[in-house]
């Protein structure tokens, strides 16, 4: 047994919400389903929490290098948004404590490790904010994906005001958030919001993707995102600098030299992780 996860049939058994499953399709890499059928995978508030248990419990398994994320199929949703109910009894100052950070948006966005959405279906409200808030986003062809909570009066709190103009551009943003109206995943590709769409070969990519990325170093993989990921939140001359600096980080490690030994040689590197 390993640190973290110590084996994905234990996770499953522990969660009632959501399923997980390492090295069951792609050695390295981690399916995690959110399981509310019932409701379409709607985001509750013990989703929520078993999903950040998990999150954090992936987070330290060497056996992680990647993380797919998606909604179980029988729901025919990725995430159909968040628990309403669970908002109508809510006032004021329960919903600041429950805003309170980190949620499980940061959870994913943080995490050291690429995270995919596998978009399977509808990402609505909460649910699309989750897909934001991951590393790359591929979308079946039958999902749908918007940010309809202007139609209860109220907005975005996940972090949709904020990751949605970064992708897709102020414009869009706001014509999304304002009208509450859904939009297709061919268009949210063209927009920006997805990265690939998919029909019959939707798993066939996505896990093609993912094997590409577990078979990377996994310090390279920390440092690329880190890297990326502050793209958003820097000016230019810092990033750059920045960038620089992860840069030279990577030169003190193991896998800097096993990689460029690996290349020299002709050979698939042996990546330790250090």
């Amino acid at each position: 047994m390993s640190d973290g996860i110590p084996d994905s049939k234990v996770v499953g058994e522990e969660c009632t919400t959501i399923s997980v499953a390492v090295d069951e399709r792609i050695e390295g890499v981690a399916t995690v389903t959110l399981s509310r059928p019932e409701s379409r995978n709607a985001l509750d508030a013990q989703l929520r929490t078993e999903l950040s248990d998990v999150l954090e419990a992936i987070e330290g398994d060497d056996r992680v290098r990647v993380v797919v994320l998606t909604g179980d199929d029988e729901g025919k949703a990725f995430v159909a948004g968040a628990d309403v109910t669970e908002l109508r009894e809510r006032n004021a100052i329960e919903q600041r404590e429950v805003s309170k950070r980190p949620r499980i948006y940061e959870r994913i966005a943080d995490l050291p490790k690429p995270v995919i959405a596998r978009i399977n279906g509808h990402a609505l409200g909460g649910g699309c904010e989750l897909a934001q808030a991951c590393d790359v986003r591929i979308a079946h062809e039958r999902a749908k994906l918007g940010q309809p909570e202007i139609n209860l009066g109220i907005v975005p709190g996940g972090g949709g005001t904020q990751r949605l103009p970064r992708l897709v551009g102020q414009g869009q943003a706001m014509r999304l958030i304002l009208s509450g109206e859904l939009i297709d995943a061919e268009e949210a590709a063209e927009i920006g919001l997805v990265e690939e769409v998919h029909g019959d070969d939707f798993d066939e990519r996505v896990y093609d993707l993912a094997e590409s990325m577990a078979a990377k170093s996994p310090v390279a993989l920390e440092f690329a995102k880190t890297a990326v990921r502050a793209s958003t939140q820097m000016d230019l001359d810092d990033g750059i600098d920045y960038e620089a600096e992860l840069f030279s980080q990577l030169f003190a490690t193991n896998d800097k030299n096993e990689g460029i030994d690996a290349f020299f040689e002709d050979r698939d590197p042996e990546w330790r992780g250090r």
